[in-house]
């Protein structure tokens, strides 16, 4: 969702037996690039709603939010202000069915192996790598601190 400008985005990073997913995109604006699966947030939608259904959309797997490595506000490459929510979870169900149009391949990595990546391979490197760093020190938060939308 796009409100004055600034883009809200979910991302969440799924673990599985001591793996996280990472999904490489096709879209115009990250082609051949390695990301969290994550999504805009569609206007009135509840954030924490919101990364679940990206997660099924984009992967065909269930998650269960667990945490949160924190919101972050950034520029991206598209010269866009994205203020995105960051999420850890865990697949819970559904089997993985890559969204054909916009994501080309996947892969379970080991977090210490996140680092390795190039940032030319990354959709927002110094981002990613930020999420990254917060993983591996697992400076994570309660997923509580996020209420879900209240009812109109």
């Amino acid at each position: 969702m796009a409100q004055n400008g600034i883009v809200l985005v979910v991302s969440v990073s799924i673990f599985k037996d001591g793996e996280v997913l990472m999904i490489k995109e096709n879209k115009p604006s990250a082609m051949n690039k390695w990301n969290f699966p994550s999504g805009r947030i569609e206007s009135g939608e509840d954030i924490l709603y919101a990364a679940r259904r990206e997660v099924k959309e984009e992967t065909g797997f269930d998650v269960k939010l667990n945490s949160t490595t924190g919101v972050y506000n950034f520029i991206s490459s598209t010269n866009n202000q994205v203020v995105l929510f960051h999420f850890t979870g865990e697949v819970n169900g559904g089997s993985l069915n890559l969204e054909e149009d916009e994501i080309l391949d996947s892969r379970w990595i080991k977090v210490n192996d996140l680092v390795k990546f190039d940032n030319e391979e990354l959709r927002e490197p110094k981002l990613l790598k930020e999420i990254i760093d917060n993983l591996l020190k697992e400076k994570v938060h309660s997923i509580r601190i996020y209420n879900e939308q209240l009812s109109k």
